[in-house]
């Protein structure tokens, strides 16, 4: 365990050990003679730390660097694939989704377990507690889970793991992950580190760690299930907003007077698009086929949302991911066709918009990636008792 006040030894040593890890999360490969000018560390200490690194499943050799010189070649190193855990969570508003994924975003398992009943906080966390025991009954007992993510469809206080509002759930003020680790207690999963965020926050980190593209800061994840919402990562920092409430882009206000929304206000995005295409989404017993008039209203108010949020962000690439995007084309189309009409009126190029390589498992995969993040980066007593660092730096 590491020490539990700032400027100790063990806690140097954590921070070290992981910026090794954080490096060679973005740059793969490099020998350790590279990862120590990389890092600014001595090669007498890399080697050290890599060395228990290795023994401890983050990290392996694999082949050889062929120099052209004489001696002893240069052993690039990697994160290891296989050994060590990350767990990540969905809770939907029918059901709740685990991932288990290793260390580079590979899943490597999954469970989606719906409720037996109305989706209160006792119910869910009961549903959850026995899905997360599942997917760990999937690994032998040498297969160590560092941590779980969880995103949740409302706005958190991550510091707290608390959910402050959940309007799809009727939640409010839930202090989940206290909840969630009392039904784990005495457990397989007792004692293993939880984090709590939103679930498009979740999924705009799976992106941003897991499936980087060049140029694509600020990253805008867009998530549409029965809600909908966004995450924001800039210059690797997820923002969160004063109160928690930044990426409730859902209740954005399109339209005045529009149709009721759940939080209570008219006319909000996530009425005017998530809400039309519940009906039709995958899994829904009895989903009629999908009206075209539906998906095209839906569609275009989706590409008016898109232009105001890539004014207000500008970002370098927008991520569209969740349970309607099995709508397809009818869906997406309208709403690329507006985004680029609005472009073209101010002279603009449009944004770059691309759809999640995750699919169902986006939520799951970045719940999994904020794990990673917040273990791979012990900075003080604070966060080693279960509060966020939301800030992600890239390494140099």
């Amino acid at each position: 365990m590491y020490a539990t006040f700032p400027g100790s030894q063990n806690l140097l040593r954590a921070m070290n050990r992981m910026a090794l890890v954080r490096h060679l999360c973005a740059h793969p490969g490099l020998s350790r003679s590279d990862l120590a000018d990389a890092v600014g560390l001595t090669k007498s200490t890399v080697s050290l730390l890599v060395r228990g690194l290795i023994e401890e499943g983050w990290l392996l050799e694999r082949g050889v660097v062929n120099t052209g010189d004489l001696g002893r070649r240069p052993i690039p190193l990697f994160i290891d694939p296989a050994r060590l855990l990350l767990v990540g969570v969905e809770v939907g508003i029918a059901d709740v989704r685990v991932v288990a994924t290793s260390l580079t975003g590979e899943v490597h398992a999954y469970v989606v377990s719906e409720y037996a009943e109305e989706p209160d906080a006792e119910a869910c966390i009961a549903c959850l507690g026995a899905a997360l025991l599942k997917v760990r009954g999937q690994f032998d007992a040498a297969r160590r889970i560092l941590g779980i993510g969880i995103g949740v469809p409302g706005s958190v206080d991550a510091d707290r793991g608390v959910v402050q509002q959940a309007p799809n759930l009727g939640w409010r003020a839930l202090p989940f992950a206290a909840l969630l680790r009392e039904r784990l207690r005495d457990s397989a999963l007792a004692g293993v580190p939880l984090f709590v965020l939103n679930e498009a926050g979740a999924a705009a980190l799976g992106e941003h760690e897991f499936n980087p593209s060049p140029g694509a800061n600020p990253l805008l994840y867009v998530s549409i299930n029965q809600g909908l919402g966004a995450g924001v990562v800039v210059d690797g920092r997820l923002m969160s907003g004063s109160r928690h409430y930044a990426g409730e882009v859902g209740h954005m206000v399109l339209q005045r007077d529009g149709a009721l929304c759940s939080c209570g206000r008219l006319g909000c995005a996530e009425a005017l698009i998530a809400a039309p295409l519940m009906p039709y989404l995958p899994g829904r017993p009895g989903a009629p086929a999908p009206d075209a008039q539906a998906l095209d209203s839906a569609g275009r108010h989706l590409g008016m949302l898109l232009q105001n949020l890539a004014t207000a962000y500008d970002p370098g690439c927008i991520v569209l991911g969740g349970a309607a995007m099995s709508m397809g084309e009818p869906f997406l189309q309208p709403a690329l066709r507006v985004l680029t009409d609005y472009a073209a009126a101010a002279r603009l190029a449009p944004p770059t918009v691309r759809t999640s390589r995750f699919g169902a498992h986006a939520v799951g995969v970045g719940a999994a990636a904020l794990a990673r993040h917040r273990l791979t980066r012990p900075t003080a007593p604070l966060q080693a008792s279960g509060a966020l660092n939301t800030h992600f730096p890239e390494p140099a």
